[in-house]
C-alpha cells in the first residue's frame, strides 16, 4: 500500500472539534484489526456500562463518573445531575464575587491564589493555569509536595501578599499527608503575619471528610465537593480544575464543551473513533504489554506540562500488577516527554539514533499565534513556520528510522481544544485498559506506598523516643536498632538517624572516620 493510501485510511479529521490525527505511521495491518475485533467489541460494551453507572472501582465499590462532569444529562441519577449542575453554578458565582471584590482578603481584593494539593489535585489545575489565558487573571501558585524548602520558596514569593491571597486546599479525604502538611505550614504563615487563615481559605474535598469538617467548623469562605465517583487523575473537570480556572477568568463552559463534544465523537462504534484508534495504536506499538514507551512531544509552549499530566493519567491507570482475573501481568505504558522544538537539542538525539524502545506522539497547533507573525529570514518564513517544520521533520526522521508515530494537529488552541484533547486521552485509557483486561480505575500501588511511608514515620518516632529515654548517651547504630527491635533493618535506621540529625530536632551525630561507626545522641539537660 502506498503512503497516500495508508494516510487516507488512517486519518481522522473533525471540523467540529478542529482536530486532525494521523495514525498512518503506527504500523497497522488488516490482520491486526481482525485479531482485535473481539477486544474492541468488549471495550465498547464496558465503556457504555461505565457511563451508565456500573461499579468500576471494585476496591472501593464505587462508580467512575468523570464523563458525567461535562454532560450531566448522562448521569445515572437525577441527584448526581443536580449536584453537578449546582456545583458549576457555585463555582461561577464564587469566581464572580472574587473578581468583583465582594469576596476579598483582609488586605483587599484577591490578587493571588495558592493551590495546595498533590497528584491530580495539582496537575490538572497546573495544566489549565499554565496553558490558558483568562480575562481576570489571578496569579496562581502551587504547593504540591511536603518539601519544606519548596514550601518556603512559594511563601517567599507571597511575602507581604498573604492578605490578598486565596488559599485553595484540595484533598478528597482530608488526611493525605502532603496537602495536610502544606496546609498546616501555610496556616502557620498566616498566623505569624497576623492574618486569619479562615478568611482566605477554600476547601475542595469529600463530603464530611476531615478537611470538610475543619473548613465548616472554622468558617472557611468556601467549600466545594470532590465526589467519591471522581478519581484524582480525572478530576480536572470537577471543582479541582474548574475553580482555579474560573478564578483566572478562563471559560470553564468552553472547556467542558470541548470535552463533551469529544466524548460524543469517541462514543461512536466506528473505525473513525479517534479514542478507539488511539488505544489500538498503543496496543499495536507495544504488543499490548507495554514493550515500548510512549513519548509525547507537544510543539506548543502552552502544553509544556501536558506530558507530565498524561504520565499520571496513563501510568496510574494502566500500571497494574494483576489483571481483573487476579493473574500477575505487570501491565503498564511508560510515558515521558517535554516540548518541541526544545527537545530537538536534547533527548530527540537518542530517539533518532539510540535504543528503539518507544513510539512517539507529536502534537501541533496550526494557528501559530493571535495576529500576524513577522518574517524571521530572507525567505519570508516565520517562527511558526520553523516550529511546524521541526514538528513535521522530527516525525519524518523518526518514522524513517522505524519509529511508530502518531501526529495530532489542532486548528487553534483555547479552552475548547484543551478540553477535547484531555477527553480524547481519558477515553483511550479506558478502551486500552479493557483490551488488556486491567482495572484502570483503582491504584493499589499508590496505596501501598502510602502505607509503607506511614510505617517509616512510625520507626522514626520510635528512634526519637529511644534516644530521649537514653538522653546524653552516644549510641551506635547497632545499639539503636537493637533497642527498637529492628536489628534486621539497620540500614533504614541509619538513614533515618542521618535525616533526624540534619534537621535540628535535638538529635546529634558524633562523627567518625567510618560513617557507619558514628554514634547518635540527644543532648542531656544541663
Amino acid at each position: 500500500m502506498d503512503d497516500w493510501s495508508n494516510f487516507e485510511k488512517y486519518l481522522f479529521r473533525s471540523d467540529e472539534l478542529g482536530i486532525t490525527i494521523d495514525f498512518s505511521k503506527i504500523g497497522f495491518s488488516e490482520k491486526f484489526f481482525n485479531g482485535m475485533a473481539e477486544k474492541i467489541a468488549v471495550a465498547y460494551q464496558e465503556m457504555a456500562a461505565l457511563e451508565a453507572g456500573a461499579v468500576a472501582n471494585r476496591d472501593e465499590n464505587r462508580m467512575v463518573g468523570h464523563y458525567w462532569l461535562r454532560n450531566s444529562n448522562i448521569a445515572p441519577s437525577s441527584e448526581i445531575q443536580v449536584n453537578i449542575d449546582k456545583g458549576i453554578e457555585k463555582i461561577l458565582k464564587f469566581a464572580e464575587q472574587v473578581h468583583l471584590g465582594s469576596l476579598a482578603g483582609q488586605d483587599g481584593k484577591f490578587e493571588n491564589a495558592l493551590l495546595i494539593g498533590i497528584g491530580g489535585s495539582a496537575l490538572g489545575p497546573q495544566l489549565l493555569c499554565d496553558s490558558l489565558d483568562g480575562d481576570n487573571k489571578i496569579n496562581c501558585y502551587f504547593i504540591d509536595n511536603t518539601d519544606p524548602d519548596g514550601i518556603d520558596l512559594i511563601l517567599k514569593k507571597l511575602e507581604g501578599r498573604l492578605g490578598q491571597t486565596l488559599v485553595i486546599v484540595t484533598s478528597k479525604s482530608g488526611s493525605t499527608p502532603e496537602p495536610r502538611n502544606a496546609m498546616v505550614e501555610v496556616m502557620a504563615a498566616y498566623e505569624k503575619n497576623k492574618y486569619t487563615f479562615s478568611r482566605h481559605a477554600v476547601a475542595i474535598t469529600g463530603q464530611d471528610s476531615l478537611l470538610d469538617k475543619q473548613a465548616h467548623s472554622e468558617g472557611w469562605i468556601g467549600r466545594f465537593p470532590m465526589w467519591e465517583w471522581v478519581g484524582g487523575r480525572t478530576s480536572v473537570f470537577s471543582a479541582v480544575g474548574l475553580l482555579p480556572a474560573a478564578l483566572q477568568g478562563i471559560s470553564i463552559k468552553s472547556f467542558l464543551a470541548g470535552a463533551r463534544d469529544m466524548d460524543t465523537m469517541t462514543r461512536v462504534d466506528s473505525f473513525k473513533n479517534p479514542a478507539m484508534t488511539m488505544a489500538l495504536a498503543w496496543y499495536c506499538a507495544t504488543d499490548g504489554v507495554g514493550k515500548k514507551d510512549m513519548v509525547v512531544i507537544p510543539y506548543k509552549d502552552r502544553l509544556s506540562n501536558f506530558a507530565k499530566y498524561l504520565q499520571q493519567l496513563i501510568m496510574e491507570s494502566l500500571g497494574k500488577e494483576k489483571d481483573r482475573d487476579g493473574h500477575i501481568v505487570h501491565q503498564g505504558l511508560t510515558v515521558y516527554g517535554n516540548k518541541g522544538s526544545t527537545d530537538q537539542h536534547s533527548f530527540i538525539q537518542q530517539l533518532r539514533d539510540g535504543l528503539q524502545n518507544f513510539f512517539i506522539t507529536i502534537i501541533s497547533v496550526l494557528k501559530s499565534r493571535n495576529g500576524i507573525s513577522p518574517a524571521v529570514d530572507s525567505n519570508g518564513m516565520t517562527s511558526g513556520d520553523y516550529l511546524n517544520g521541526f514538528a513535521l521533520g522530527t516525525a519524518k526522521a523518526l518514522n524513517e528510522n522505524g519509529t511508530g508515530v502518531i501526529q495530532i494537529s489542532i486548528d487553534k488552541f483555547s479552552e475548547y481544544e484543551l478540553g477535547a484533547l484531555i477527553a480524547l486521552y481519558e477515553r483511550a485509557v479506558g478502551f486500552y485498559a479493557s483490551m488488556v483486561n486491567i482495572n484502570a480505575y483503582h491504584q493499589p500501588g499508590v496505596e501501598a506506598g502510602k502505607k509503607a511511608a506511614a510505617e517509616i514515620l512510625q520507626i522514626q518516632r520510635s528512634i526519637g523516643s529511644f534516644l530521649e529515654k537514653n538522653k546524653g548517651k552516644k549510641l551506635t547504630i547497632d545499639a539503636i536498632a537493637d533497642g527498637i527491635n529492628l536489628k534486621n533493618q539497620k540500614a533504614l535506621v541509619f538513614k533515618l538517624l542521618e535525616h533526624m540529625a540534619a534537621n535540628g530536632n535535638g538529635i546529634k551525630r558524633n562523627p567518625s572516620p567510618e560513617i557507619l561507626t558514628s554514634t547518635f545522641f540527644t543532648k542531656s539537660e544541663k
